[in-house]
């Protein structure tokens, strides 16, 4: 038997934790066809997990910086082995999107495997551009909104 890899990757300067993000916002559709490119050549996979429940949604008060919790989400979630590489991956999103996790967790285990890293770190840079844009927009957005009172 094999050995799990459970350490921290770091793939093209981005840090474990900070790949996982830019997965769990990227898009479907790219991130199921960059998942099956991945796959074709990863090696035999074992589902652990594939599955929708709801979670806590953390948030902290910014008046006193305490935690506390907002209320329930429903997330999909999906945990993957490769025995023949010896590592795992994990993948959860908001909603009911089982595909759009297991896309996450084969991306995941194929960082911790070092498997096709070229091809990920592509996706997440350009995910990570199309991400930042669309904050930029959004902020564009609410910046138009915005109205200048004048205190008496």
């Amino acid at each position: 038997m094999t050995e799990i890899t459970t350490g921290s990757p770091v793939i093209g300067g981005y840090a474990h934790a900070q790949a996982l993000d830019i997965l769990a916002a990227s898009r479907p559709e790219a991130i199921k066809a960059c998942a099956e490119d991945v796959l074709t050549d990863l090696g035999g996979v074992t589902v652990l997990a594939n599955r929708t429940g709801l979670a806590m949604l953390p948030f902290v008060d910014t008046v006193r910086n305490t935690a506390f919790h907002l209320g329930e989400v429903l997330v999909a979630e999906a945990h993957i082995r490769v025995p023949d590489r010896g590592v795992e991956g994990y993948g959860a999103v908001t909603g009911r999107d089982l595909e759009h996790a297991m896309a996450i967790a084969v991306i995941d285990a194929a960082i911790a495997a070092g498997h096709r890293t070229d091809l990920v770190l592509e996706f997440l840079n350009a995910e990570q551009r199309r991400q930042e844009e669309s904050d930029r927009e959004r902020l564009r957005k609410v910046e138009a909104t915005r109205v200048q009172m004048e205190t008496f």
